[in-house]
C-alpha cells in the first residue's frame, strides 16, 4: 500500500464567545483537516487545530510522505523527524507546539486509512477495546453575550441555559448551573469540569460550590484556572474545595508550584499545561507535581505515544484524563477509539463538541448517550466525512479572516487594553 495524495484543507466552525484565561474565543475556531488517499484509493481522515503555521508544517510533511507505506509509521516518525524544527508550548492554555500535531494528525489518517483496507476499527489496531462506551464531561465556560460564528445559528435556542453564565456570573453563579443543566439534560453528562481563570477566583469558588449544592456529592466536579493563580491564591481556593472537587486542574503554573500546591491540600491536582511532553515526566516524578496527567493525541504526537503516556501513568501511579480542544467529529471519534483502547483511563473525558454541535463535518454526527460516545462499529475511524459539508467550512475559513488562534486580540474588541497575564491573581 502507498500514499498517492495527501489533501490538507482548513476549515472554520462557528465558535461561542467562550470566556478563558487568555482572553476571549473568536467567532470562528479553526481547524485543519488531512486526507491521505492510498494509490487504490482509500481516504484516511485526520484533524488537528488550525492555523497557519502548522497548515505550512502540514503541506511541508505532505511532499516528503508522498509514496511510503501507511502501514510503516516508523519510517513516516523518521521522515518527519528529520523535517520538524523546535517548537515550544507557550503560556497559552492552549498547546503551541506544530511537529506534534503535524504527527498526530498523520498517524491518525494513517490508521483510519489502514483500519479501512482491512475491515477493522482502529481500536482493534490499538490492541482492542477495553471498554465498548467512552464516557465525557459536561464541560462548562464563562461567556460573553452572543452565540458565536453567524449569530443566532441555534446554538442558544436549541439550549437555552448555555447563553447563561455571561459575565455577570461572577456575582451570581446561577448562570453556570443554568448552563451545566441544560448541558446535562440533553447529553446526559455524569460530571462536570468548569473553565476558570477568568474572575477574581473567589468567585469561581462560589461557581464550583453552586455546582455542588444543585446536583450533590455523587456529581464529580473539576475547576481548571489554567494556570494562572499564584500559589497561595490557588492554596486558599482549593481548601474550601477539599472533599468538593474530584480533581483540581493546573491552578497554577509549573511543576514546582503545582508541587507545592499539592503538598498543601488534599485534592489531585492534574494537569494539561505542566507536564505536556515526555521530556517533562522525570520532573513529574522528582517534584510529585500532579496525581492525573490529562492526555491529549493532538498534543503528545499521535495514539501510540499516548499510549506509550498511559503506561507511564500506569507504572508512576498517575491517573489519566483526556484534554479536549474545540474540536470536530474527526478528533471526537479518534479520541473515543483511544479512550477505549486505555486499560488506565481513571476519568472521564474533556470534550468542546457540544459547543460545535450541529456544525459537524460528518455525514452521520456522534451522538452521546447518557453522556458517553458507544463506539462506531464501521472500519478505521468508522466516520464519513460530507465533502459537501467540508467545502462549505473551508468556504467560511477564507471568509472568516482569521489565520492563527488569537484570544488575547479577540478580548480586547469587547475590553480595550485587556492583556494577558500568565500569572493574574
Amino acid at each position: 500500500m502507498k500514499i498517492r495524495n495527501i489533501h490538507i484543507t482548513p476549515v472554520a466552525v462557528p465558535d461561542p464567545p467562550l470566556l478563558n484565561a487568555a482572553g476571549l474565543h473568536a467567532p470562528y475556531a479553526l481547524r485543519l483537516i488531512i486526507e491521505i488517499v492510498s494509490a487504490d484509493g482509500i481516504s484516511g481522515w485526520g484533524e488537528i487545530p488550525g492555523g497557519e503555521a502548522a497548515r505550512a508544517a502540514l503541506e511541508t510533511a505532505a511532499e516528503r510522505l508522498i509514496g511510503m507505506d501507511p502501514w510503516r509509521l516508523n519510517a513516516i516518525d523518521a521522515a518527519l523527524e528529520s523535517l520538524a524544527r523546535p517548537d515550544a508550548r507557550g503560556a497559552t492554555p492552549w498547546d503551541q507546539r506544530t511537529w506534534v500535531h503535524v504527527r498526530s494528525a498523520i498517524e491518525v489518517a494513517c490508521y483510519d486509512l489502514v483500519g479501512k483496507s482491512v475491515g477493522r476499527p482502529v481500536v482493534d489496531l490499538l490492541g482492542g477495546a477495553v471498554r465498548e462506551r467512552v464516557p465525557f464531561a459536561a464541560y462548562l465556560f464563562f461567556k460573553h453575550a452572543g452565540a458565536g460564528g453567524e449569530l443566532g445559528f441555534g446554538r442558544d435556542e436549541a439550549a437555552s441555559g448555555w447563553a447563561a453564565a455571561r459575565q455577570r456570573a461572577a456575582l451570581d453563579p446561577a448562570g453556570i448551573v443554568a448552563q451545566a443543566q441544560a448541558m446535562i439534560a440533553r447529553y446526559g453528562f455524569q460530571s462536570i469540569k468548569l473553565k476558570g481563570g477568568v474572575f477574581e477566583p473567589q468567585a469561581e469558588v462560589n461557581a464550583i460550590l453552586a455546582l455542588r449544592e444543585a446536583f450533590g456529592p455523587e456529581m464529580p466536579l473539576r475547576l481548571d484556572p489554567n494556570a494562572i493563580w499564584r500559589v497561595d491564591t490557588a492554596i486558599a481556593a482549593g481548601r474550601q474545595l477539599e472533599g468538593v472537587l474530584e480533581y483540581y486542574e493546573d491552578p497554577v503554573r509549573g511543576q514546582e508550584n503545582m508541587a507545592a500546591v499539592a503538598r498543601a491540600l488534599k485534592i489531585p491536582l492534574a494537569t494539561n499545561m505542566c507536564t505536556t511532553s515526555f521530556d517533562d515526566l522525570p520532573g513529574s516524578v522528582a517534584q510529585q507535581s500532579e496525581a492525573i496527567i490529562l492526555s491529549d493525541h493532538h498534543f503528545w504526537g499521535g495514539f501510540r505515544a499516548s499510549l506509550d503516556l498511559a503506561r507511564f501513568c500506569a507504572a508512576f501511579g498517575r491517573g489519566l484524563s483526556m484534554h479536549s480542544n474545540s474540536h470536530l467529529g474527526i478528533s471526537l471519534a479518534a479520541m473515543a477509539h483511544l479512550a477505549a483502547a486505555t486499560p488506565n483511563l481513571t476519568y472521564d473525558c474533556d470534550t468542546h463538541y457540544p459547543w460545535q454541535d450541529g456544525h459537524d463535518l460528518l455525514a452521520t454526527p456522534l451522538k452521546f448517550e447518557a453522556g458517553a460516545l458507544e463506539l462506531p462499529g464501521a472500519p478505521g475511524l468508522g466516520i464519513d466525512v460530507n465533502r459537501d459539508k467540508l467545502a462549505q467550512m473551508h468556504a467560511r475559513y477564507l471568509d472568516c479572516g482569521l489565520t492563527e488562534r488569537d484570544d488575547e486580540t479577540e478580548m480586547q474588541k469587547v475590553e480595550p487594553g485587556w492583556r494577558f497575564q500568565s500569572t493574574r491573581w
